[in-house]
Protein backbone atom coordinates (compact mmCIF):
# COMPACT_ATOMS: atom_id res chain seq x y z
CA UNK A 1 0.00 0.00 0.00
CA UNK A 2 1.29 3.44 -1.18
CA UNK A 3 1.66 6.78 1.12
CA UNK A 4 -0.71 9.57 -0.30
CA UNK A 5 0.76 13.00 -0.08
CA UNK A 6 -2.11 14.63 0.81
CA UNK A 7 -1.28 18.04 -0.98
CA UNK A 8 -0.59 16.56 -4.24
CA UNK A 9 -3.63 14.42 -4.09
CA UNK A 10 -5.71 17.68 -3.14
CA UNK A 11 -4.24 19.59 -6.11
CA UNK A 12 -4.40 17.00 -8.66
CA UNK A 13 -8.15 16.75 -7.76
CA UNK A 14 -8.61 20.45 -8.13
CA UNK A 15 -7.08 20.73 -11.71
CA UNK A 16 -8.79 17.47 -12.93
CA UNK A 17 -12.20 18.88 -10.92
CA UNK A 18 -11.78 22.18 -12.30
CA UNK A 19 -11.20 20.85 -16.37
CA UNK A 20 -13.74 18.67 -16.30
CA UNK A 21 -16.76 21.22 -14.55
CA UNK A 22 -15.28 24.66 -15.44
CA UNK A 23 -15.23 25.80 -11.34
CA UNK A 24 -12.65 25.58 -8.39
CA UNK A 25 -14.39 23.04 -6.14
CA UNK A 26 -14.67 23.63 -2.16
CA UNK A 27 -13.60 21.07 -0.16
CA UNK A 28 -14.05 20.60 3.50
CA UNK A 29 -11.60 19.32 5.26
CA UNK A 30 -12.22 17.09 8.69
CA UNK A 31 -9.62 15.07 10.39
CA UNK A 32 -9.05 12.22 7.97
CA UNK A 33 -11.84 12.80 5.58
CA UNK A 34 -12.68 15.49 2.70
CA UNK A 35 -16.41 16.61 1.45
CA UNK A 36 -16.58 17.96 -1.54
CA UNK A 37 -18.71 20.93 -2.52
CA UNK A 38 -20.97 19.69 0.08
CA UNK A 39 -21.16 16.72 -0.59
CA UNK A 40 -20.63 12.97 1.39
CA UNK A 41 -17.46 12.83 3.53
CA UNK A 42 -14.87 10.20 1.99
CA UNK A 43 -11.03 9.25 2.44
CA UNK A 44 -8.14 10.39 0.63
CA UNK A 45 -7.97 6.87 -1.29
CA UNK A 46 -11.64 8.30 -2.53
CA UNK A 47 -10.46 11.63 -3.46
CA UNK A 48 -8.03 9.90 -5.32
CA UNK A 49 -9.68 7.84 -7.53
CA UNK A 50 -12.35 10.28 -8.16
CA UNK A 51 -9.19 12.37 -9.43
CA UNK A 52 -8.42 9.49 -12.33
CA UNK A 53 -11.98 9.21 -12.84
CA UNK A 54 -12.51 12.97 -14.03
CA UNK A 55 -9.18 12.83 -15.64
CA UNK A 56 -10.27 10.14 -17.73
CA UNK A 57 -13.98 11.69 -18.52
CA UNK A 58 -15.60 9.19 -16.98
CA UNK A 59 -17.57 9.94 -13.63
CA UNK A 60 -19.69 7.49 -12.13
CA UNK A 61 -19.47 9.44 -9.21
CA UNK A 62 -20.28 12.34 -10.24
CA UNK A 63 -23.47 12.77 -7.83
CA UNK A 64 -21.27 12.57 -4.74
CA UNK A 65 -19.35 15.86 -6.14
CA UNK A 66 -22.18 17.65 -6.95
CA UNK A 67 -23.79 20.14 -4.61
CA UNK A 68 -26.70 18.98 -3.28
CA UNK A 69 -29.49 20.13 -5.24
CA UNK A 70 -31.89 23.21 -3.60
CA UNK A 71 -35.96 22.19 -2.36
CA UNK A 72 -38.56 23.46 -3.25
CA UNK A 73 -41.43 24.61 -1.31
CA UNK A 74 -44.22 21.73 -1.56
CA UNK A 75 -47.86 21.56 -0.32
CA UNK A 76 -48.48 20.80 3.57
CA UNK A 77 -49.53 16.97 3.63
CA UNK A 78 -52.58 15.84 4.12
CA UNK A 79 -53.01 14.29 7.54
CA UNK A 80 -53.67 10.87 7.80
CA UNK A 81 -56.60 9.83 10.35
CA UNK A 82 -54.94 8.22 13.89
CA UNK A 83 -55.22 5.18 14.04
CA UNK A 84 -53.94 2.61 17.06
CA UNK A 85 -50.74 1.76 17.17
CA UNK A 86 -51.96 -1.41 19.15
CA UNK A 87 -53.83 -4.30 18.39
CA UNK A 88 -57.37 -4.64 19.53
CA UNK A 89 -57.57 -6.73 22.85
CA UNK A 90 -61.22 -7.84 23.81
CA UNK A 91 -62.01 -9.00 27.62
CA UNK A 92 -61.83 -12.23 28.02
CA UNK A 93 -63.08 -13.97 31.28
CA UNK A 94 -60.04 -14.23 33.17
CA UNK A 95 -59.27 -10.97 32.40
CA UNK A 96 -56.37 -9.35 30.95
CA UNK A 97 -52.75 -10.65 31.19
CA UNK A 98 -49.64 -7.51 32.16
CA UNK A 99 -48.99 -7.30 28.47
CA UNK A 100 -52.62 -7.13 27.40
CA UNK A 101 -53.47 -4.30 29.82
CA UNK A 102 -50.57 -1.99 29.14
CA UNK A 103 -51.62 -2.35 25.51
CA UNK A 104 -55.32 -1.29 26.47
CA UNK A 105 -54.27 1.12 28.74
CA UNK A 106 -52.32 2.71 25.96
CA UNK A 107 -54.77 2.81 23.51
CA UNK A 108 -56.79 4.63 25.60
CA UNK A 109 -54.25 7.66 25.65
CA UNK A 110 -54.95 10.76 23.66
CA UNK A 111 -51.51 10.71 22.50
CA UNK A 112 -48.88 8.37 21.28
CA UNK A 113 -47.06 6.30 24.09
CA UNK A 114 -45.08 3.23 24.40
CA UNK A 115 -44.58 0.28 25.88
CA UNK A 116 -42.63 -0.55 28.74
CA UNK A 117 -39.53 -2.36 27.72
CA UNK A 118 -39.54 -6.44 28.03
CA UNK A 119 -43.31 -5.69 26.61
CA UNK A 120 -43.97 -6.88 22.82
Amino acid sequence: MSKLDKTEVLSAFEAAYEAANGKKPEITTKPGWYSIDGGKNMRLADVAELTKELSSGKSTKKAAVKAPAKKTKKAAPVKAQKKAPFTVITQNEEGYTAEELWIVELARKDHDCRLPRGVV
